[in-house]
């Protein structure tokens, strides 16, 4: 039961703040820009949902080197984003934790 929770609760967390991440690039659309610009700018603010799907691809299979990846990518904010504490805490936090719970199902798996 404690290795089905493991191994689903990282890549559901993970899924789920790609999608919350992913909702942001709706504020490319604008009612005085053109469709192109719209489109090109939409698909720049998705550019870091595609990164983190990428890692999500990694983590699947690689739980360790995932579980890095995505911890690393919960310090970002806090390093290049001068927003509230709460703000980083709110986009870095599932990250974070997916990332804990990769290792944490990647160390279960070894034992």
């Amino acid at each position: 039961m404690f290795d089905r929770f493991v191994f689903w609760v990282p890549r559901s967390i993970a899924i789920l703040g790609i999608i919350f991440i992913s909702v942001f690039a709706l504020d490319a659309f604008a009612p005085e820009r053109s469709l192109p610009e719209q489109l090109l700018g939409f698909a720049i603010h998705l550019i870091p949902s595609a990164v983190l799907t990428v890692i999500l691809v990694i983590a699947w299979r690689f739980e360790a080197v995932g579980g890095v990846l995505f911890l690393a990518v919960g310090i970002v904010p806090f390093v290049t984003l001068s927003n509230p504490l709460w703000v980083n805490i709110i986009l870095a936090g599932p990250f974070m934790v997916a990332g804990a719970l990769f290792l944490l199902s990647h160390f279960q798996r070894r034992t």
